[in-house]
């Protein structure tokens, strides 16, 4: 019987996840992985419970798109601007926590698709905010145009970069294959007199379609999927965070925050088991289509 994406995902809660995969369960393909991180459209713009994960990290995105608000004194980073159309949502989430929308300072993405970076133009026309982002996605950003409008690109950044305001320094990870820029975004945070490792995932599932031999527009991007779960790899993670709940089960864990007990999104096994899961997608696709080029 074929797996249902949505309730895979329900298995997939915090320190249990890893021995799911170790065990040998089911290999997702890229539907099933799309399905469980996008989502339906009314997930989309549906505003998730805006709330303070841990640190200075806040959630201010949807169901299935995730924004974050890394709060500052000098003002606020955000990661992930989405659609035009979730901006609203953005602006009521970050007003919610008690933050003003206007010191948003600087913007940064995942990686170029819209629902994660559409709105950069929005964000800067309303709150005056620095757009920074990975080069190799510069022209994909240059050709995203809502509404006609230019996409503002503040800062060209490049792998290994650190974006710093008001104490807090964010690392960009370049982690191509869902887009040639794609990055993986890591911090430090501080809680309960600790410090933990965070990784925001940027997006190493292979989209339905994806083509990763012979891709005439793109040669190398099977090379690029294997360079960046290398890099994945390589990153110490206590904090598994992600462009999409669903990456680091977000809906589980926030019900647990309630309850008491150690931080839920503290989970470095899950993020262990969230890039096992999606290199094994990338490499059953590989496999396959190897066979029938």
């Amino acid at each position: 019987m074929r797996t249902n994406a949505f309730a895979f995902s329900l298995l997939l809660t915090g320190a249990g996840a890893m021995p799911l995969f170790a065990q040998g369960t089911k290999v997702l393909t890229p539907q099933e992985l799309f399905t469980r991180n996008i989502g339906t459209r009314e997930q989309q713009d549906k505003q998730f419970p805006p709330h303070k994960m841990i640190g200075n990290i806040h959630y201010v995105g949807t169901e299935t798109l995730a924004s974050f608000l890394i709060t500052t004194p000098q003002g606020h980073i955000l990661v992930n601007s989405m659609y035009e159309r979730n901006v609203p949502t953005i602006r009521k989430s970050v007003e919610d926590l008690g933050f003003k929308f206007g010191d948003i300072k600087i913007i940064l993405g995942s990686h170029a698709h819209a629902d994660h970076m559409e709105a950069d133009a929005m964000m800067k026309e309303m709150t005056g905010a620095q757009v920074m982002v990975m080069e190799q996605d510069v022209p994909a950003l240059q050709a995203m145009k809502p509404g006609g409008k230019a996409h503002p690109i503040d800062k060209v950044l490049r792998d290994g970069a650190q974006v710093t305001l008001g104490g807090t320094t964010l690392v960009a990870h370049l982690t191509a294959g869902d887009t040639k820029g794609c990055t993986t975004w890591t911090m430090k945070v501080q809680d309960g007199g600790k410090s933990y490792d965070v990784v925001i995932i940027g997006s190493m599932g292979v989209n339905p379609g994806t083509r990763l031999v012979n891709n005439a527009n793109n040669p190398a991007i099977a090379d690029e999927y294997i360079q960046g779960f290398k890099v994945m790899h390589s990153l110490p993670c206590d904090v598994p965070l992600g462009s999409h709940g669903g990456m680091y089960n977000m809906t589980a864990k926030h019900a647990r925050l309630a309850t008491g007990g150690q931080n839920p999104y503290i989970d470095p096994q899950g993020y262990k088991a969230e890039i096992d899961l999606v290199e094994a997608t990338f490499k059953s696709v590989l496999d396959e289509q190897r066979k029938t080029r």
